[in-house]
């Protein structure tokens, strides 16, 4: 009998095929980039064995909600994704993406960028993937950002887009799908994309819809307004015939938790009524975003240097103190918030607020307000306003998957101290939620991270382990896995997880990576 010659065997793993159900004990044989093989493979020449005994064998993780579009320019290894089992991640969230940057967003963007050492030099969403294409650890699934095309032709203004702005808003998107992106994202939080009308954002769907890509949303409120928020996510798609995503679903503040059975209700009556419908989430009951989002959005109306200068203001002050004081009434309150990164005052970073205002002797919004001002508004926080048992509810949900809502870890200073999710996510998720917690089987747990945001994004041959299906693959030790940072020490690496393989290419071998940059930006459409 001919012995067939294979780039890559795996022998002995408890494979799951990324579908919901059990493992079975079985051998994997790659060649190229291609699964060619899966049962009982005679042994034979391959240019690696690796022997699985023990060992789960997965497809590879898919973070569905990722940040690093730029960063990737910076790590083309993307060693932080990669060692937490990612072998694909969805960037262009919350409204930000790597392109299309024109006017004053590429102008912002270059600024932000140049303490990097990025040379932001491209403007249009193809130029852009042809950058990333140049070499990638991770393969790259992108979206284009709403806040880029409001601000690439409206600029940072706040009023509501006219007919012509909004034809001219459609036909970039238009254009970004024609190049590769899979849908439309927005953060709804975060101005200038913030000030679109229910309207508006209907007419950007419907170019979205017609193309088959789908609507990523970062909603308008995730506390007080919650409800409202979802019901305004699932009115444009049901207006747009758009497919519908929600960005890490959540209901911050403990006044609105009782919120979130309501809104996973709404979420399955959508479905039910015939639309499509899905979330994700990151397994901690903390987010991260900048600290200046707590203010009211009239605030930063007509940008940073407008809320500079109200943020100067004795009188605005006082009517902005008076505005979220509801939020934050007492000192234990503004505990819960944590600087993260800090611009200038680096020895800020991983203090709570509370403890700051407590040195500085002052009311705490003027604390608040101070800060803002020393460091031009440039400061990332954690905001711990989250249950663990609605963070249960949601992981649970069969719309539900992961997303790590980071980019990239650097370990550049102007990284700061980043939430633990950076380093951690998929980790946590199998050693909280299934080995420890055992909310969930591993073969459920192992879908939500694989086949299901597969099935979302419409990939093709990738998100399950079967002959012809490429080798994104991830092989661990499920008595071992588990994240090691924390809110107080972000930096450390997960353990258990022994290889990574990218598109059959090994990325992540035994604590080390490999430097090898297999990945691909997976195009809309044209893979």
């Amino acid at each position: 009998m001919q012995l067939i010659m294979y780039d890559l065997l795996i022998k002995n793993g408890l494979v799951f095929a990324g579908r919901g159900g059990e493992g079975e004990i079985l051998d994997l044989a790659v060649s190229g980039e291609k699964i060619v093989e899966i049962g009982k493979i005679v042994p034979g020449p391959a240019g690696k064995v690796i022997d699985a005994t023990g060992k789960v064998v997965s497809p590879g993780f898919i973070d569905m909600h990722g940040h690093s579009d730029f960063k990737l320019l910076l790590d083309r290894r993307a060693e932080s994704k990669v060692r937490q089992g990612v072998t694909t991640e969805v960037g262009g969230n919350c409204g930000l993406s790597g392109a299309p940057l024109l006017g004053k967003m590429k102008k912002h963007l270059q600024e932000s960028y140049r303490k990097y050492g990025l040379c932001v030099d491209w403007s249009t969403f193809g130029e852009y993937l042809d950058r990333l294409e140049e070499g990638l650890g991770i393969n790259f699934v992108p979206l284009i950002g709403q806040n880029n095309v409001r601000v690439s032709l409206l600029g940072g203004t706040s009023r509501p887009a006219g007919a012509k702005e909004i034809k001219e808003m459609k036909d970039l998107i238009a254009s970004a799908l024609e190049e590769g992106a899979f849908g439309l994202s927005t953060g709804l939080i975060y101005p200038p994309g913030c000030f679109a009308t229910e309207e508006e954002l209907i007419k950007l769907c419907e170019t979205v819809g017609r193309e088959g890509g789908f609507y990523s949303t970062h909603i308008r409120g995730e506390g007080e307004h919650l409800l409202e928020a979802v019901e305004e996510a699932i009115t444009i798609a049901r207006r747009s015939g758009v497919k519908l995503h929600i960005s890490h679903l959540k209901a911050a503040g403990e006044a609105n938790w009782p919120k979130l059975k309501k809104v996973i209700r709404i979420i399955r009556e959508a479905g039910e009524e015939g639309l499509d419908v899905t979330a994700d989430r990151y397994p901690y009951t903390a987010s991260s975003t900048d600290l200046d989002t707590i203010l009211p959005l009239w605030v930063q109306e007509g940008g940073r240097w407008k809320e500079l200068e109200r943020l100067k203001d004795p009188a605005l002050r006082r009517k902005i103190s008076r505005e979220i004081e509801k939020f934050y009434p007492s000192l234990d309150k503004w505990h819960r918030i944590m600087l993260s990164s800090v611009a200038g005052n680096k020895q800020l970073e991983g203090k709570r607020m509370d403890e700051i205002i407590i040195q500085r002797g002052k009311d705490p919004f003027e604390v608040l307000f101070d800060l803002l001002l020393e460091e031009e508004t440039d400061i990332g926080a954690i905001f711990f306003s989250m249950s663990d048992d609605n963070l249960k509810e949601v992981l649970t949900q069969p719309f539900s998957m992961i997303g790590s809502d980071s980019s990239l870890y650097l370990n550049h200073p102007q990284d700061g101290r980043p939430h633990p999710r950076a380093l951690g996510t998929f980790p946590r998720f199998l050693r909280k939620f299934v080995r420890e917690g055992k909310i969930l089987k591993l073969g459920e747990a192992i879908s939500s991270m694989t086949s299901r945001p597969a099935r979302r994004l419409g990939l093709k041959e990738r998100g399950e382990i079967r002959k012809g299906y490429y080798a994104d693959l991830v092989i661990f030790d499920l008595s071992l896995i588990a994240d090691k940072a924390t809110y107080e020490d972000p930096f450390s690496s997960p353990v258990g997880i022994d290889y990574t393989i990218v598109n059959g290419g090994i990325v992540f071998e035994q604590g080390s990576c490999s430097g090898r940059l297999p990945g691909r930006v997976i195009r809309r459409g044209k893979d």
